[in-house]
């Protein structure tokens, strides 16, 4: 039988030991956490940064047989957004183009997609381009009442027009972005009604991936 002060002795070198030990797990998470913050850091500065022009490398499907393209320009802190939307793969058949610009800010990481972060997009103008003859076609996209000739371009930044609601209504688009390490970019997937208006309808998942233009 082992004496009293024996074990009391041991007792206490096993109590110092897991204590070793719950100090070097958190040493390490603490280290982990701190490296996750600068890398999220580093990702949002790289965001803030951003300066060129990404395109979709091919038109990106919607449904329903409609496609469509985007180009974004980033610069200084500005961003503007040029989208054709087709009813074919090649973008022979346009229906409309829009176009808007504004400012931009990287928020948060997001809590739904990996490597990705919550943006808020300010649209200080936004226009649209009718680009089908087709009076029919125009009236089913909900342009028929917007004032529109085929081929120019129209503000409607105060008036709105079909999904597009107009500034004052919705200044803002609340979406998601991320940048890759092979510097491709990615957004948030739209709703279908094309409100991002307000934080609730922010999307949680990411479109396809915009390449930068050399």
């Amino acid at each position: 039988m082992k004496p009293i002060t024996t074990i009391a002795t041991n007792n206490c070198k096993t109590k110092r030991t897991l204590a070793n030990v719950v100090l070097i797990l958190m040493l390490i998470l603490g280290i982990v956490a701190c490296q996750s913050n600068q890398n999220s850091q580093l990702e949002i500065n790289q965001l803030k940064a951003l300066n060129g022009t990404y395109v979709d490398p091919v038109p990106y499907e919607y449904g329903q047989g409609v496609y469509g393209k985007r180009e974004f320009t980033f610069k200084n802190g500005s961003w503007t957004l040029d989208f054709v939307l087709a009813l074919d793969p090649k973008l022979d058949n346009k229906v409309f183009r829009f176009r808007t610009l504004g400012s931009y800010e990287i928020l948060r990481p997001s809590e739904n997609q990996p490597q990705s972060y919550e943006a808020n997009f300010k649209e200080d103008k936004k226009f649209v381009t009718l680009l089908t003859q087709d009076k029919g076609l125009a009236q089913a996209f909900g342009l028929s009442n917007c004032g529109l000739q085929p081929t120019v371009e129209k503000d409607i930044s105060i008036s709105g027009c079909s999904v597009w609601k107009s500034v004052k209504d919705c200044p803002i688009d609340h979406d998601l972005v991320k940048l890759d390490k092979d510097g491709k970019l990615y957004f948030g997937i739209r709703p279908k009604d094309n409100n991002m208006c307000q934080e609730e309808f922010r999307p949680t998942s990411l479109t396809p991936a915009t390449i930068r233009m050399k």
